[in-house]
């Protein structure tokens, strides 16, 4: 059952928005359960720590930052990025504070998000993080972020973002219409899919989509475990990151990003001083809402399946099985690893 799933740990995953954490703040936050605290130096650095002091538990994130370290509001321990005390605000009866520590995260930041692995951190440099060259490259694309934390399991998510047979919630917006899914294939960890679709055909947004140099009837999309993207005549993409903080609560990060921005009626490129105005204000009147309605309908789609757990509904869409399949495969593969021989039960 793909809703008792979690994702596995052993990936990277988005926090917080990097502007969103300012020198000598601290954020909380989980990952499944694991409480964390996000916090960021007076260098400029993030670490990420467990939410809890070594002391008596207290959540750090009470606490403030002091220079680099994250020290405890109530007996004033102080914690670096790797989740060492550092010292302590009283007397220590002369006691070592050497081996005093909470588990720490490798931390990133990236396309104005902080990541941290939460999974074996050997293994943090060595997992790849999703590419998004067109947000690196010397003239970057107009791009907007938006993220949001909903009362659902995050597959809900996934099957919302890359389920195009719910149009009608969008009617007003029409950010695709007329959906009908061409091909279906499941690689390793990927299901890929392709819709014919009419895209961007809005009131309004359709007369910024450079329909001369951008193909806008067909959509590619990949649930790329744990990530979502979609592509669009490779020039309107996005990406769709989740962060499982527990089985009902999910904070979900969106990239939106563009090469086909034009003038309406001149039918001309948009200057790039203009585009990120136009961003913004299509983040307010059109992805923020859009996004929302979206997010109204997991949270009832997550109290629906809490009122009715043993009532499986009828689907139609043979992409959202295959999302799925591949969850529950993975958090398997987590929950119990090839090398670990279990006995029948």
């Amino acid at each position: 059952m793909a809703r008792a799933a979690g994702l596995h740990p052993d990936h990277w995953y988005p926090v917080a928005c990097s502007n969103r954490l300012r020198q000598g703040q601290v954020i909380e936050t989980k990952f499944l359960d694991r409480p964390i605290a996000v916090f960021r130096g007076a260098d400029g650095k993030v670490g990420a720590i467990e939410n809890r002091c070594a002391h008596r538990q207290l959540k750090l994130s009470l606490g403030a930052v002091q220079g680099c370290t994250l020290v405890c509001a109530y007996h004033g321990w102080a914690y670096d990025t790797s989740g060492r005390c550092v010292s302590v605000a009283h007397d220590t009866f002369g006691k070592s504070i050497d081996r005093i520590r909470v588990g720490s995260f490798p931390v990133r930041e990236r396309y104005g998000l902080i990541w941290i692995f939460p999974g074996a951190p050997a293994r943090a440099s060595q997992t790849p993080m999703p590419e998004i060259p067109e947000l690196e490259a010397p003239a970057p694309w107009a791009s907007v972020a938006a993220d949001f934390v909903w009362s659902s399991h995050f597959s809900m998510i996934i099957e919302n973002v890359s389920d195009f047979t719910h149009a009608h919630l969008h009617r007003k917006y029409r950010p695709f219409n007329d959906a009908k899914l061409i091909s279906l294939e499941t690689v390793g960890t990927q299901v890929r899919l392709t819709y014919d679709v009419l895209v961007g055909d809005g009131r309004i947004s359709k007369h910024f989509v450079d329909r001369t140099r951008t193909r806008v009837d067909r959509m590619d999309l990949c649930f790329e475990y744990p990530y979502q993207w979609s592509n669009t005549g490779d020039r309107i993409k996005h990406w769709c990151f989740v962060l499982p903080m527990d089985a009902r609560t999910t904070h979900a990060f969106f990239i939106f990003y563009f090469d086909a921005v034009q003038i309406p009626l001149l039918r001309r490129p948009m200057p790039r001083a203009l585009q990120g105005i136009l961003m913004r204000l299509a983040k307010r009147l059109l992805i923020t809402p859009l996004l929302s309605q979206d997010g109204q309908m997991v949270q009832a789609e997550q109290q629906a399946f809490e009122r009715y757990p043993d009532t499986a509904g009828h689907e139609l869409n043979p992409a959202v099985p295959a999302f799925q399949q591949v969850i529950i495969d993975q958090w398997r593969r987590h929950a119990m690893p090839a090398n670990v021989t279990h006995e029948p039960a």
